[in-house]
């Protein structure tokens, strides 16, 4: 397993995707709630090897992992989904072209 480092960062980045998925009533949702108390019980112990503590954060980092994909995600397919026919110039702005300018002012 790779080392994931603190869980920290991992809590904080994991609720700021629940605050883009969920909106601005993030606080509410039941996963915000489950995702604390997870954490609070799981804080690190006096023992040298935590093993739930751990799994826990290897679980919280893969869920942000999905949260932040599926955001990434919905993202790409809102600006590259079809809308219907497009118009050459605007095809050729989509990928970072230009279409060259025509002689006499046409284009």
């Amino acid at each position: 397993m790779a080392a994931l480092g603190t869980p920290l960062p991992t809590l904080r980045a994991l609720l700021r995707e629940l605050r883009h998925a969920a909106g601005r009533h993030y606080r509410d949702s039941p996963a915000y709630r489950h995702v604390l108390a997870a954490f609070r019980a799981h804080r690190v112990t006096s023992e040298k090897l935590c093993r739930a503590q751990q799994e826990l954060h290897f679980q919280a980092a893969t869920y942000l992992c999905l949260l932040r994909s599926v955001r990434e995600h919905e993202a790409l397919h809102r600006e590259y989904h079809g809308k219907g026919e497009r118009s050459p110039e605007e095809v050729a702005g989509l990928v970072g072209f230009r279409l060259p300018q025509q002689p006499g002012g046409k284009g």
